[in-house]
């Protein structure tokens, strides 16, 4: 059986270069080994706890997506999904919740470390913490027990939510297991072979620090910006580096091969100047670097592109979360008093109990505004153009369900069907689903 391996990946802020050496490059190089089932979410609700300005977690779901994306990561090989995408995560929150303590959720250390900061500024001590703050551990056990990932790559500051998740599995077996474990005990896995990069004041490399090397935001010429104002110490050219002791062989190192690694350690040793050596460090994170960002470019400008992988991956997900939490409600006392059969005929009312088409609004990390024709059985068949205004595309879908609308707004390229109204591209679907679509919006005016 493979290993279950879960990883989260906060929505508050554009990744740099610690986070890709640290955490996203062996990620995804993890995930490619053939007894390891990976899954990868954007904890877009943790995000909340942490952060009140939507732009700026809305940019950062787009940013993250498609930096893990043009890193390489395999939509096709992992689970990747926003959290916010799978309703069953929340409702299972709510279920540990019922079950957890609170004295354990007042000995997690981010509510005790801003209960220390109240008591030091001399006010309330629950001052400024909220119940998301305060329960999170609950909220990140329910990410990893919703799929009972056997694995769980940490920080070490994270290992205590880790233990609590345990804590709060085990106790959910005990109460409604009947002698069946419903959750799978989490492992902690902390890799301290993996890179931490020093930042350009020698602290570890952190937003909190200011101290960070871009990504892929702002392109090479930032990067370069970047890494020129790194701090070294005042040993002019010729002169011996203590290479072991400095910042940019320390970064170079995890950019390199160690023959790589050894030849600028030595070069440092003989006297290279700390100008030229920034250079070297440039062009050595730019080999790697420089074909991810033309990727990242394009997946930034085409949002739609990043979306459709999401809503793949939270698919691919619910495949295991909806019949995951039908097991649980059963287990807890939820289940339904009465089977409810589903037939093939519509019932004596003349009605049918299946579900009906239905159009869905939303607007996109660009603010833009599109609808999804969604079918009876929660396919997708269209998704639409973009539309500046909320407006427009109401007035688009009311088009498209007048009687006979697309005998007259079609038109058929190759296998795509192609929707236009008053000469605008309005969305485009494929070919063989002409009939399903032409089924769906007929049955939205009944």
């Amino acid at each position: 059986m493979n290993t279950r391996v879960l990883t989260g990946i906060t929505t508050t802020g554009t990744p740099h270069l610690g986070n890709y050496a640290g955490a996203i490059r062996p990620s995804i190089q993890a995930s490619t080994r053939p007894d390891v089932d990976a899954f990868y979410f954007m904890a877009d609700y943790h995000a909340l706890i942490k952060c009140d300005e939507p732009e700026r977690i809305a940019r950062s779901r787009l940013e993250i997506a498609a930096t893990w994306l043009a890193a390489g990561l395999d939509p096709e090989r992992v689970t990747f999904y926003r959290q916010s995408d799978v309703p069953e995560i929340p409702e299972l929150c709510w279920m540990l919740s019922c079950v957890t303590a609170k004295g354990l959720m007042n000995r997690a250390h981010a509510y005790k470390a801003a209960v220390d900061q109240n008591v030091a500024r001399n006010v309330e001590e629950d001052d400024g913490v909220t119940m998301g703050l305060f329960s999170y551990p609950v909220l990140m056990a329910a990410d990893i027990l919703m799929f009972n990932a056997h694995k769980v790559p940490v920080g070490r500051d994270q290992i205590q939510h880790l233990e609590m998740a345990r804590d709060i599995a085990q106790r959910f077996n005990h109460l409604y297991g009947r002698g069946e474990e419903l959750f799978v005990l989490p492992e902690v896995q902390v890799d301290d072979e993996v890179a931490t990069l020093p930042g350009l004041d020698g602290r570890k490399m952190s937003k909190s620090y200011d101290n960070t090397i871009p990504l892929f935001e702002g392109g090479s010429k930032a990067m370069r910006a970047a890494v020129m104002r790194i701090v070294t110490d005042s040993r002019g050219p010729g002169e011996p580096k203590d290479a072991e002791n400095s910042h940019l062989y320390m970064i170079y190192r995890a950019f390199a091969t160690p023959e790589q690694a050894a030849q600028f350690r030595r070069a440092l040793e003989e006297g290279l100047a700390w100008g030229e050596a920034k250079n070297l460090l440039c062009e050595r994170i730019e080999s790697e670097l420089g074909p991810m960002r033309e990727r990242y470019a394009e997946f930034i400008a085409r949002p739609q592109i990043i979306e459709e992988i999401l809503q793949a991956g939270a698919e691919k997900a619910r495949r295991i979360s909806k019949p995951f939490i039908e097991r649980l409600r059963d287990a807890v006392g939820l289940r339904r008093s009465v089977a409810l059969d589903a037939p093939d005929t519509p019932q004596a009312t003349g009605k049918s109990k299946g579900k009906a088409a239905r159009v869905v609004s939303f607007r996109d990390e660009d603010g833009k505004f599109r609808f999804r024709l969604i079918a009876g059985d929660g396919t997708e068949l269209l998704l639409s153009e973009a539309f500046d205004e909320p407006r427009s595309a109401g007035v688009a879908v009311k088009a498209l369900q007048q009687p006979g609308a697309l005998e007259s707004l079609v038109h058929t390229l190759d296998d795509e069907i192609r929707v236009e109204i008053d000469g605008r591209l309005v969305c485009r679907y494929p070919a063989h689903l002409a009939s399903e679509v032409e089924q769906a919006l007929a049955s939205l005016g009944n």
